[in-house]
């Protein structure tokens, strides 16, 4: 992301000094060949996964990582049972109004996580919010970085270990892609393009127009117009 970016980024969703992350699932490829509940592991794609949740910030340093559940797990379950998802609710609860992460529409709306809106018409406020949205998220760019550092995680490169093996080499992934960060390594020149479409198993109850993360973002949208 280049400067220029970072700071129409900072225009655009730090309302109030507001602290903006990105989080994401990731379906990082293991493969299965005898393993006893091998079953649990088949994603709703077609393809044996882990399901994993991944949050990053604004240059690409990983928040937090959550690789521990089979690739059926349903995205809500795996973010209502989160430590991310507790930790935001309490600061939110003890005065944090100033802390978002940025989700898509497979997570549920509230005031710490905004989700871009849902049928929004061409040319409207929703549209552009859901443009900035989405460009700020930078998820193609981010996992597509991790992905290329250790191409172990590629698509291509199945990983042929047990799942609790599998957990441990992305994590340690993480671990690592963030020290690079930290001591400004760069980014690798060719990173595989990563496109996860989201199809949510059920739809996603955002609780009406009145409720405070509907206010939080269409105060955000308001903002950009």
């Amino acid at each position: 992301m280049s400067e220029e970016e970072k700071q129409q980024e900072q225009i655009l969703f730090k309302i109030g000094n507001t602290k903006c992350n990105r989080l994401h699932r990731w379906s990082p490829y293991c493969h299965l060949c005898s393993y006893h509940n091998k079953h649990l592991y088949l994603n709703r794609k077609g393809f044996f996964s882990i399901n994993a949740m991944i949050a990053w910030d604004h240059d690409m340093n990983i928040r937090f990582m959550n690789a521990r559940y089979a690739g059926s797990t349903h995205d809500s379950f795996v973010w209502n049972n989160s430590s991310l998802k507790a930790c935001l609710e309490a600061a939110h609860q003890n005065g944090d109004q100033n802390s978002i992460y940025l989700g898509d529409s497979g997570y549920p709306l509230s005031p710490y996580l905004l989700t871009p809106f849902r049928h929004a018409e061409s040319g409207t406020r929703e549209s552009i919010f859901n443009k900035k949205h989405a460009k700020a998220r930078n998820v193609e760019r981010t996992i597509g970085v991790l992905k290329c550092r250790f191409r172990c995680l590629l698509s291509a490169r199945k990983m042929r270990y047990d799942p609790a093996k599998v957990t441990s080499v992305i994590n340690i992934c993480c671990a690592l892609h963030n020290i690079c960060k930290k001591f400004r390594i760069g980014d690798p020149e060719e990173a595989e393009t990563f496109f996860d479409a989201v199809v949510p198993l059920e739809p996603i109850n955002e609780n009406g127009n009145g409720s405070p993360g509907e206010r939080r973002r269409r105060q955000i949208a308001d903002a950009l117009m």
